[in-house]
């Protein structure tokens, strides 16, 4: 007997779908998509903390992926990373090569980091960056905090650049669409307003002084799907707002693995799956307010990728195709100061990290820590670069920053956005920390992202300069039209079989 498996059945259906829906005229879009390896090796840093932590396992592949368009004008190219964060610094030189070697503008490259906190090491401290220190601050940066690996992040820029050369390489006419789906039970607000009046980061499941999320999510699931002019998937761009904590164990790309898979598996497709993270600075799979026993982490892994996978699924399989979808870009480079440490909290910190770190619990010896490299930080670069960068491809508009951004000002850019489909995309083209909204800094606020560390230090009013430029940029950028299905023919007959009465006998 054939073997006719649900996903088998599904697949076959998509594929008579698509075929049946193939069209007669040539695409004014082109596009290609295309992966590489940047999985890390046992031994390296995991990044994701402000102490040192290393991998011990290998769970699965941490890639490069990218997605580029082409309207015969312009080109602009989406790229996601499997990666904690990108530096500023990888972002500047793999545009530089990219321009080089392919001619496409780097002002026209967007590169996210997914935030996998299973991945390779490329934060916090960068190489260098604190060698005109005073030797107990180096020894602080270098020693007791997670640090980027030059020789990978030299790996990661020329993977970037090689992912970007291959997509523009196999690029071919494409049909495109555009959607959004549905996903309100895969991430939640990590932050509970408290009893006592202020807003605290997980503050522990049962916890009876909890009384309510302090801040939304966003359920959207934002999704660009291509399909080559004989109806197959070329590859798929998926936008959503939810930290990649879930760690499966081991190196890993997250839960992102989960999404692609589900995707792939669905739809019977090796077609690759770029994942765009969203405003997800305070969104994480954890629901405080849940009465019940937390997934493992393998399982709660499955849990997020498996549902936002499956409403993409639902959204490509109902998306009308366009063979039109113009280009455009916009970008501009804010200038922000950080917030400094008061000399009494720097010379408080300084005689707690002066002594050796502590046994058990090293919560005030950690952010001490943070303190005094905040301290250089701040009188050596006292403003910081945040690239607001707009990407247009057809309705769909990617709205960047480099934060890990409250997903309030991702509803924010949402609203004032003129553009039918617009996926606000964080830890963009360089990274600069935590970025809270200003409410979170009123007494009613607090919690672990407003913590002033080297990582997250940005002034109040950083988030609502990032959001505001966000939403001028991509509305200088001409709004297009949702695709529409074809439209029925005109009426000619009611179906013969049933424009009857009822038959009684």
């Amino acid at each position: 007997m054939t073997d006719m498996r649900p996903t088998t059945l599904l697949a076959l259906l998509l594929t008579a779908s698509l075929h049946a829906q193939t069209p007669a005229v040539p695409s004014n879009i082109r596009a290609g998509f295309a992966e590489r390896d940047i999985t890390p090796g046992i031994g390296m840093e995991q990044p994701g903390g402000y102490g040192k932590s290393f991998h011990r396992a290998f769970h699965d592949s941490c890639k490069v992926r990218v997605a580029l368009f082409d309207d015969g004008k312009k080109t602009a190219v989406v790229i996601g990373l499997d990666s904690l964060v990108v530096p500023r610094q990888v972002v500047l030189d793999a545009r530089a090569r990219i321009e080089k070697t392919t001619g496409i503008k780097g002002d026209a490259v967007l590169i996210c980091a997914s935030h996998s906190h299973s991945s390779g090491p490329v934060g916090m401290v960068m190489p260098g960056e604190y060698d005109k220190a005073s030797d107990l601050v180096k020894k602080l940066a270098y020693e007791e905090s997670s640090c980027a690996d030059a020789g990978y992040l030299l790996r990661v820029t020329s993977e970037i650049v090689a992912g970007v050369m291959a997509a523009n390489q196999n690029k071919q006419p494409v049909q495109l669409g555009f959607g959004f789906g549905h996903e309100d039970k895969a991430a939640f607000n990590r932050r509970l307003r408290m009893k006592n009046g202020q807003s605290w980061t997980h503050p522990g499941a049962g916890n009876p002084d909890m009384l309510e999320y302090a801040g939304p999510v966003d359920p959207q699931v934002g999704v660009i799907g291509a399909w080559d002019m004989q109806g197959q998937l070329a590859g798929v761009v998926v936008n959503f707002s939810c930290h990649a904590t879930t760690n499966p164990g081991g190196i890993s790309a997250n839960w992102i693995q989960y999404l692609e898979k589900t995707i792939q598996g669905g739809l019977g497709t090796h077609a690759p799956v770029v994942f765009m993270q969203g405003a997800c600075g305070d969104i994480t799979q954890v629901d405080n307010l849940s009465p019940y026993q937390r997934p493992k982490p393998e399982e709660w892994s499955q849990l997020v990728g498996g549902r936002v996978g499956a409403e993409a699924v639902r959204v490509l399989l109902s998306m009308p195709k366009t063979l039109t979808a113009p280009i455009d870009t916009r970008q501009e480079v804010l200038k922000i100061k950080r917030r400094p440490p008061s000399p009494k909290r720097v010379e408080a910190a300084t005689a707690i990290v002066s002594q050796p770190r502590p046994k058990g619990d090293i919560t005030d010896w950690l952010f001490a820590k943070e303190t005094v490299m905040l301290d250089f930080l701040n009188k050596t670069t006292p403003v910081v670069d945040c690239e607001v960068q707009c990407v247009k491809i057809g309705p769909a508009c990617f709205v960047s920053n480099p934060a890990e951004y409250f997903v309030q000002y991702g509803l924010d850019i949402k609203k004032g956005s003129k553009h039918a489909f617009t996926f606000p995309c964080e830890l963009s083209n360089g990274i600069v920390g935590y970025v809270p909204t200003e409410e979170a800094f009123s007494p009613k606020g607090g919690g672990y992202e407003t913590r002033l560390t080297s990582y997250s230090n940005l002034e109040i009013t950083a988030g609502t300069r990032m959001a505001d430029k966000g939403i001028e940029l991509a509305n200088q950028m001409t709004a297009e039209p949702k695709p529409e299905p074809p439209k029925a023919p005109p009426f000619a007959a009611p179906w013969h079989y049933g424009n009857v009465p009822p038959e009684l006998e």
